[in-house]
């Protein structure tokens, strides 16, 4: 989750990018880069037709000679590392061969591997360790074949820029720089990337923050959506058609804070209505071979983790089992010292910030075992990523909020995806195509269910299944940031003594979709509801027996049954985060919590 800035316009372009990269240094902070076209110093640069400047570090600690190139349009990136260390090398933009083409990119290319071998194998030579330098040397690659065929000026970058869209696979955010192209060149698919109008200047970014210091009308671009910003204004077209579309103008009455929430009023709310790119950026990576190989010899897998983590590991668990049919235990990592580790282990370490104690704690004692680990974390370069022998990396991006969402739905995919390549390519199709679905979710209206919650003592989440970690998982939002007493409990259970405290002052929120235990949990939910209990119900799209039942049905977007398990997380957070809101309570800093907690 990188930040990027484009300017093209009558002022110096790089004094511009430069404050509107630290404006975005919440996306990412560990190297920066500029380039500039245009430039007096273009002659001296090693980038040929255009200035680069980039560096480790972050750009507020940057001198003042990063503002000093001369020319009036440019792009600029602060780095949140994904493919390779943070250092010099990596950091964006990224050229071609010539130095006639610079990109910078938020996202992540799937297939990048296998085009980065296909262009060695061509004669490209490769500087970086990133995914994004393919994309450099793939338009290198279109400009030149377009030049063979005698294209010129803008039907050339047509050329290109359409070859580009068809080759990549993944999440982009792009803009580029082309030697002789009067302009910007911006390419959005999955990733957020937003436009500027001003005064005879254009601007882009990854979202307004940057822009509104300079104008307040805003161009939204849509998925597969490519655009040129140039003197003259900006054309927006669609992919694979190359019809010029009309997108509209807004004009956005916020001021710079309130652009960082992305306009929403907490952080937790911005955060969940990330979830589509996250969740999608995510799942769509490749695992090691080597490490793949390690986990299919393994007699058994251990997951440790705390909190919202740990209920990621315990989806895991529920997903492996039925579908990999390989034995999973999932513990609580402050309590794993106590147990035995049986041979034949791989253990799984899963935490957000890399430093969580008892995690840290918890690996180093398999490690000390003798056991293969793996770390699945969000902050490269973390301790977990130095213990463990394999690391797996959430797509998550920096998370303000103290209350996990995103990186929990991050956390979900990555194990989804661990799940999906050991059982030979289970529900991946379902989930690479899960980002329509969960765009469609975030329409949900959480009024109702909150309205129900918020006079509440006490909430409790039900389900079966894969739906008992997810029920848990929502008992702890609400639970976190409302301060009522919320227990998450797996359906069988309640019989065995949670049903003394059911009132028709407890409700109840059960998820019950059309999956193997459906016959039973609708048994449960009757019983339930025999003891005088609300029951909220979050079920399948057109489920007429569920919605006879409930006091509030929630139906989910269609789709498959995994996709449904994401779906109805995100709907639990919402309940929540608006329920918090309606109580008034501190969404983004509830009372006692902390983000990281390293100690023990």
């Amino acid at each position: 989750m990188c930040g990027i800035v484009g300017y093209t316009g009558k002022r110096s372009a790089a004094p511009v990018i430069v404050e509107g990269l630290k404006c975005l240094e919440y996306r990412g902070y560990d190297s920066f880069g500029l380039a500039v076209t245009d430039c007096e110093s273009a002659a001296k640069s090693d980038a040929g037709g255009l200035a680069v400047i980039k560096k480790q570090g972050r750009i507020s600690d940057a001198g003042r000679d990063v503002t000093l190139l001369n020319g009036n349009t440019g792009i600029g990136h602060t780095r949140w590392a994904t493919h390779g260390v943070p250092s010099d090398v990596n950091a964006h933009p990224h050229t071609d061969c010539t130095g006639d083409i610079a990109v910078i990119h938020n996202g992540i290319i799937e297939n990048y591997a296998e085009l980065k071998r296909s262009l060695i194998a061509e004669g490209h030579t490769f500087k970086s360790e990133t995914d994004t330098e393919v994309i450099a040397h793939l338009l290198e690659k279109f400009c030149n074949a377009a030049d063979a065929d005698g294209l010129i000026g803008e039907e050339r970058i047509d050329f290109a820029v359409k070859s580009l869209m068809e080759t990549l696979e993944g999440s982009f955010a792009l803009l580029i720089l082309i030697r002789g192209f009067s302009g910007l060149i911006a390419i959005k698919r999955f990733s957020p990337l937003v436009l500027g109008i001003g005064d005879e200047e254009l601007f882009a970014s990854s979202d307004m923050t940057p822009i509104l210091e300079h104008t307040q009308k805003i161009l939204f671009l849509e998925d597969d959506d490519y655009a040129y910003l140039m003197p003259e204004g900006i054309r927006v077209f669609s992919y694979p058609s190359g019809d010029a579309v009309e997108r509209e103008v807004k004009t956005v009455d916020w001021d710079v804070e309130s652009a960082k929430k992305g306009g929403y009023d907490f952080f937790m709310e911005k955060e969940i209505f990330e979830q589509p790119a996250v969740f999608v950026n995510s799942f769509r990576q490749s695992i090691d071979d080597k490490a793949v190989s390690v986990l299919k010899k393994a007699s058994s897998i251990t997951v440790v983790a705390c909190g919202s983590s740990y209920h990621a590991g315990l989806v895991f668990r529920y997903l492996a089992e039925k579908y990999c049919k390989i034995p999973v235990r999932v513990e609580i990592a402050s309590e794993f010292l106590n147990f035995a580790i049986a041979k034949g282990t791989a253990v799984i370490a899963v935490t957000q910030s890399g430093e969580t104690a008892d995690t840290l704690a918890a690996l180093r004692h398999a490690k000390a075992s003798g056991c293969p680990v793996f770390a699945v974390t969000n902050v490269l370069g973390s301790s977990v990523t130095r213990i463990a022998d394999h690391v797996l990396y959430t797509r998550a991006g920096p998370e303000i909020s103290v209350a996990a969402t995103k990186s929990f739905i991050a956390q979900c995919a990555v194990l989804m995806r661990i799940v999906s390549v050991l059982g030979k390519g289970i529900f991946e199709k379902e989930l690479f195509e899960i980002y329509p679905v969960l765009e469609e979710t975030l329409l949900f209206d959480p009024a109702g269910a909150s309205a129900v919650c918020k006079d509440a003592e006490n909430i409790f989440y039900v389900g079966r299944g894969v739906y008992y970690p997810i029920s848990l998982e929502g008992a702890l939002k609400m639970k976190e940031i409302t301060y009522i007493h919320a227990e998450g409990c797996a359906a069988g259970e309640l019989k065995h003594g949670p049903f003394s405290l059911l009132t028709p002052e407890t409700p109840v929120i059960a998820v019950c979709t059309k999956d193997a235990s459906y016959p039973v949990m609708i048994s449960n939910i009757k019983e339930m509801k025999a003891r005088g209990a609300p029951v909220i119900a979050i079920g399948s799209a057109g489920d007429k027996d569920l919605k006879e039942i409930a006091d509030i049905f929630i139906p989910l977007p269609k789709s498959e049954n995994i996709c449904e398990v994401i779906s109805a997380t995100i709907i639990l957070q919402m309940i929540a985060c608006n329920t918090a809101v309606l109580l008034g309570r501190d969404v983004d800093k509830p009372r006692n919590l902390a983000k990281s907690v390293t100690v023990i």
